[in-house]
């Protein structure tokens, strides 16, 4: 997943919902964009979503830091002012302008939940499963008296394990139940035919955010991997192992765990859609594989003709093969039980989840404090019957006219992209061509799906907290499988309306507006044009850019694989991306750790596209045209302050370093100041001369859309 901003949770919050992703979204395909998209208009219609929030003014000179000069740090210039009135919350490892709406929006699920609960919901209904999910999760007294109980009858299976065959037929078990152990394995569009489904098989199986945290140098380093060893070894004794043993066994799975990252592909590797794209069937799976019998696996899953598999990531099933039988048993056992501790962690008793916080939350990211229990198991329930709760939120907070309405917006977007598309001097008229049929073809989804996904297979009771998570993640499990080897259902959703984001999705050439994201502060129902061209047309012309980045051009328009472009303009393609690359390599994040301009390169080609396209639909504006100033700011420099404004941010240091090493995304405070350098309008907008840091030559300029 890739897009306009990543989920801005503190680590804890990302390994509680890692599994709860699995839940609804377990066929979501690997290759979509997450891009937070608004409205564009002032003219926008009123939604009672709006109606309840104070809109607070667009642009404030409260939340600036006028002692600093917008051409030597445009990001401190446009939100000091907010950056010090906004101490990042202890449960927090990120607050930025949008993690306000988000809280916002969480309170907004928090009394439907309530409402519903506090309804008299006959057995079997959506209602009733919303109400049990969440009742079960806050029954604390329940859930600390069982302690380790919920999953000892899994552990018990591990600890049973004899031979390869018995390994091998566990993990399909646990599979279908919707845990998934050292691989990854779901159904996603073939990328060559996305109009068919079929089986995918991806590296997996580590417990740190990434297989750089393995190798990496340093006392911190060091000193990461010493905590994630005793924080296993915590883990395994409130399991009810014995301390010594366990200790040993944190010591086999870090040796496993950093084997099978050895043989991972890198995050810049795995973007990389040529490379990770091989299409196999069976037989030729099994003769890469000799000690996994795969045709046993698929047939305990479920699936006993799963026809073409692709394989994302082939040296890493090789490895695979060689450890199964090169690591005894024994530590096998000690690694599936530490992963099954680990993915269920968050919905057991006290200790287990307040351990996996001090390791996932303090140790990586910085937070002080874990959110509170009724947000937890509000994201646990938001997460099970998301598009059930969604269509209580849309019917309350979402009027029709407001989904029509923004349809007709991105519609004019469009038109936006295809005037640059057709000026661009560096392109060929050949691939200009394809270009604009496949802009044209761009699907568009506003606010809700047409048809809701329908719970009544999905068991939910008031038992179990955890059996509950279980229940659902085999019925999420059930929906993927059945949906390989059959047409695509493109009028399917991957993120529930309620949701504050949204998201690109290649292999449909499809852009996608929850509800959730129209409201400030990225749309301001009564703001000048200035702002909603600069905080919302940007990332509307920034989602539209990610279907033609570095690897959203290898799409055609029907969402297929295919290199479309002319040999000459591919490559000039690369070399103007590659000023982008060199540009955010020698931004410093941390003494001296360095952005990773190849790892975040396509969404910088979207955040500058999007200004540029944005930009030019402005001027198309009465207001850019008459040119008059409000609170001392000329048309254009309010719309490059809108935008800056989207990304006041404060951010720990520990975090600043994860998400550096893990996310597509340059942090917010160089997503502001380094596509601006890269633009003559802010230059001439703010003064930029040759010695500003904000300011690059023509001939340093990245110009791509």
């Amino acid at each position: 997943m890739f897009g306009f901003f990543g989920y801005p949770f503190v680590f804890q919050r990302y390994k509680y919902y890692k599994q709860l992703i699995k839940i609804i979204l377990i066929n979501m395909k690997r290759y979509m964009k997450i891009i937070p998209l608004v409205l564009l208009s002032v003219t926008m219609i009123s939604c009672n979503m709006e109606q309840e929030i104070k809109e607070k003014k667009a642009i404030d000179m409260a939340d600036m830091d006028l002692s600093v000069n917008p051409a030597d740090d445009f990001s401190q210039y446009a939100n000091g002012g907010w950056q010090k009135s906004h101490p990042i919350p202890a449960d927090k490892a990120l607050f930025g302008s949008f993690t306000e709406l988000r809280d916002a929006n969480e309170k907004k699920l928090k009394a439907i939940v309530d409402e519903i609960s506090q309804m008299k919901a006959e057995q079997g209904t959506v209602e009733a499963k919303i109400k049990d999910m969440f009742a079960t999760g806050m029954n604390t007294e329940k859930i600390e008296k069982q302690g380790a109980e919920p999953i000892k009858p899994y552990l018990d299976q591990i600890e049973s394990l004899n031979s390869q065959e018995d390994l091998q037929q566990l993990l399909a078990e646990f599979k279908t139940k919707g845990m998934g152990f050292i691989f990854g394995f779901y159904g996603s569009a073939d990328r060559m035919n996305s109009d068919f489904q079929i089986a995918q098989l991806s590296q997996g199986g580590l417990g740190l955010p990434d297989r750089s945290y393995y190798f990496d140098k340093g006392e911190e380093s060091d000193n990461i991997r010493t905590e994630y060893m005793n924080h296993i070894q915590k883990m395994l004794v409130f399991a009810g192992e014995n301390e010594a043993e366990a200790a040993e066994g944190a010591k086999i799975v870090m040796d496993i765990e950093t084997r099978l990252a050895e043989a991972s592909l890198t995050r810049v590797e795995q973007r990389d859609v040529q490379k990770t794209y091989n299409k196999m069937n069976l037989e030729k799976v099994d003769a890469m594989m000799k000690n996994f019998d795969w045709q046993a696996y698929f047939r305990n899953v479920g699936l006993p003709e799963p026809g073409d598999i692709n394989v994302g990531m082939p040296d890493f099933f090789v490895e695979l093969d060689n450890m199964l039988v090169e690591v005894p048993m024994e530590n096998w056992k000690w690694y599936l039980k530490w992963h099954m501790i680990d993915k269920n962690a968050s919905f057991l008793s006290d200790n287990f989840v307040n351990q996996n916080f001090a390791f996932f939350g303090k140790t990586l990211t910085g937070s002080e404090e874990i959110r509170p229990r009724w947000k937890r198991v509000l994201d646990a329930t938001n997460g099970v019957l998301s598009e059930a709760i969604g269509k209580v939120y849309v019917n309350k907070y979402f009027p029709p006219e407001a989904k029509e309405r923004m349809e007709k917006l991105v519609g004019n977007l469009k038109l936006g992209l295809a005037e640059r598309v057709k000026v661009l001097p560096w392109m060929s008229d050949e691939t200009k061509e394809k270009a604009l049929a496949k802009l044209d073809a761009i699907n568009v989804k506003v606010g809700y799906p047409d048809k809701w996904k329908d719970y009544s297979t999905l068991d939910i009771k008031g038992d179990s907290y955890l059996e509950n998570i279980m229940r659902a993640r085999k019925w999420g499990t059930e929906e993927m499988l059945s949906k390989i080897n059959k047409p695509v259902d493109k009028t399917e959703w991957f993120m529930p309306p309620q949701m504050v984001n949204a998201y690109y999705n290649p292999l449909y050439n499809e852009i996608v507006f929850p509800a959730g994201i129209l409201q400030p502060p990225f749309f301001y129902q009564n703001a000048d044009d200035a702002v909603n061209y600069g905080a919302i047309g940007m990332v509307i012309g920034h989602e539209m850019t990610h279907g033609f980045d570095d690897k959203g051009r290898l799409f055609d328009k029907e969402g297929n694989m295919t290199d479309w472009w002319t040999a000459d303009d591919a490559e000039r393609f690369k070399k103007r991306s590659q000023k982008l690359i060199d540009q955010f390599n020698n931004v410093v994040i941390i003494d001296t750790i360095m952005a990773n301009g190849e790892l975040s390169l396509g969404e910088n080609i979207a955040d500058l596209g999007g200004l540029n396209i944005s930009l030019t639909a402005f001027k198309t504006t009465e207001q850019y045209k008459e040119g008059k100033e409000i609170d001392g700011f000329t048309p254009l420099q309010r719309y490059f302050l809108a935008y800056a404004h989207v990304w006041a941010q404060n951010i720990r240091d520990k975090e600043k370093i994860r998400l550096t090493k893990v996310d597509v995304h340059s942090l917010g405070r160089n997503r502001v100041n380094e596509p601006l350098r890269n633009m003559p309008e802010f230059h001439k907008a703010f003064g930029a001369k040759q010695g500003d840091y904000m300011y690059l030559s023509d001939d340093q300029r990245a110009y791509i859309w």
